[in-house]
């Protein structure tokens, strides 16, 4: 019995799954499949919200007549409003499911979106724009945490990959929107940009009560026959499908011969107090690893400069020397065109080459595109304003499209599947809470900064100043980020180096003090022979 287990996940850990290929069920895939893009569409709120506000915010500025400072904290501010929304859901996804916190993710931007399509004046924008961000920072944890549970080892970079396609997505539709609303009225124009913004709410709200709840959830709250039908129609095999139950219930601390529909999970001594002690306040050497990664990949995948490329590409149009508006829009467009379709790139290989190679390659590329697009923008500053440079020009545009290119194919893909599936599972919600916190406190950093640094050390001098951060970034991601390509999520404690990632307060209890509690080592020891490999 044992074998069988060992067998299904070696040949998941070596990517090529030669047994498991034929008897995968495509129905299986296609249902995993339908789950991870419906859970991934939340992130459409996020990207139509970074593309619209990148032009709106030329119409904003003229209508309202605020200054660069006050169209800085209009574009930024979203992102540390949305702490709020990422700290919050990982309280309210483990109390009240994964799926009802995507409605309700959905339902919260909707009303931050119609406030801002309606907005009057300068404070109520910015009241939308806080409501609006809760509902991103809910959506922006809960995708890739939802998407990673219910996929299979085989797809999960594949599958968990869907919420950087969708937030390229979303950038594209507000490009397009930009474009399409330019031509009315100055003041009916950016209001219909953002108002619309509330329609893919909706039809997300309502498309997400056809998908089932993640497995990993239902096994924490004890409904373990709810979890076994939608391990058996996500898993490849008949065989996965029991080897994923066996391993999440051995992370909720669920003994192996418990069994039944409905099941008491053995409660932690200490609760969230634990869970904070034993990531934050007093982590073992494979626990800091787990967070330091995950930490690491969020903070360089926004410091390395991509909302500056992103939110006022218009505005680095303007220094390239691109001044009709309509140029401007349309040469922004090209700009989401380029993101959207290199990102399937990373969506259809990422469990092909593995994280690793994809991440290298793409924040090497960033480095040499950010270098060009800083040369590019000093020769244009240095010459007399009028002046046309054509080579300079093309230089710009290509290294824009060259920024969003190379980070589409990995960094910007690969940061949400990674973190979402090196932690385990009693630290998943708080670690990728943490991780999306830090994503967007250093993205609202770098977006309510960008014109003011550009005014200190020249529009030129902050791409080069991005360039650094993406050397050290490489740096990082080759010495300190292991492969985990075709491992299951419960397998992660072994490559960090955690012990015994069972979940459960004990486990972490015998791991600070090995002669206390005895008896349920014996009986975790009993259970993970039943399950591991080895």
């Amino acid at each position: 019995m044992a074998e069988q287990p060992k067998e299904a996940t070696n040949t998941a850990a070596s990517g090529g799954l030669p047994g498991g290929v034929a008897a995968r069920k495509k129905s299986n895939v296609r249902f995993a499949f339908a789950s991870a893009i419906l859970a991934s569409m939340t992130s459409i709120l996020l990207g139509y919200d970074i593309g619209v506000m990148s032009g709106a915010a030329l119409f904003i500025k003229e209508d309202l007549k605020i200054s660069d400072v006050e169209v800085e904290v209009l574009l930024g501010i979203l992102n540390l409003y949305s702490l709020i929304g990422s700290f919050a859901a990982g309280r309210t996804s483990d109390w009240i499911g994964r799926r009802l916190t995507i409605i309700l993710a959905a339902v919260i931007f909707f009303v931050g979106a119609f406030m801002m399509g309606f907005s009057v004046n300068y404070p109520m924008l910015m009241a939308g724009r806080f409501i609006a961000g809760i509902g991103v920072g809910y959506a922006l944890m809960i995708a890739p945490v939802y998407t990673a549970e219910v996929s299979p080892a085989s797809s999960r970079g594949f599958l968990t990959s869907f919420p950087e396609v969708f937030i390229n997505f979303g950038i594209l539709l507000g490009y397009v929107s930009n474009y399409a609303f330019s031509h009315l009225s100055l003041k009916l124009g950016w209001r219909l940009m953002l108002g619309i913004g509330a329609a893919p709410s909706v039809v997300l709200a309502l498309m997400v009560l056809g998908m089932p709840e993640s497995p990993r959830w239902l096994v924490m709250k004890g409904r373990l026959a709810d979890a076994r039908v939608v391990l058996d129609k996500t898993s490849d095999t008949p065989e996965e499908a029991a080897l994923r139950l066996a391993e999440i219930k051995e992370a909720a601390g669920i003994p192996a011969d418990l069994d039944g529909d409905v099941v008491t999970v053995p409660k932690r001594a200490g609760g969230e107090k634990l869970v904070w002690k034993e990531l934050i306040l007093s982590p073992t050497p494979g626990v800091r690893r787990v967070l330091l990664s995950a930490l690491g990949i969020h903070f360089f995948q926004q410091s390395s400069g991509i909302d500056s490329v992103v939110l006022y590409s218009p505005r680095v149009f303007q220094s390239a020397g691109i001044t009709d508006k309509n140029k401007l829009l349309g040469t922004t467009c090209a700009v989401g065109v380029t993101k959207t379709l290199f990102i399937l790139v990373a969506t259809f290989t990422l469990d092909h080459f593995g994280r690793r190679p994809l991440l290298l390659t793409s924040t090497g590329g960033m480095v040499v595109s950010l270098v060009g697009l800083g040369i590019g923008l000093t020769v244009i500053g240095h010459h007399p304003e009028g002046t046309t440079i054509p080579w300079a020009i093309g230089v710009c545009i290509a290294s824009i499209l060259g920024v969003v290119a190379f980070f589409s194919i990995g960094l910007g893909p690969i940061t949400w599947v990674y973190s979402s599936e090196i932690f385990p599972l009693h630290l998943r919600a708080l670690g990728c809470a943490l991780g999306v916190g830090l994503n967007r406190v250093t993205s609202g950093v770098i977006s309510m900064t960008f014109l003011s640094l550009s005014k200190g050390i020249t529009i030129g001098g902050s791409f080069f100043l991005y360039a650094g951060i993406a050397s050290l970034a490489w740096i990082f991601f080759f010495t300190y980020l292991p492969e985990t390509r075709g491992r299951t999520l419960e397998q992660m404690g072994e490559l960090f180096g955690i012990p015994n990632m069972t979940g459960d307060s004990d486990s972490y209890q015998q791991q600070q003090s090995p002669e206390k509690e005895k008896n349920n080592v014996e009986m975790s020891s009993t259970a993970t022979s039943d399950v591991r490999n080895e």
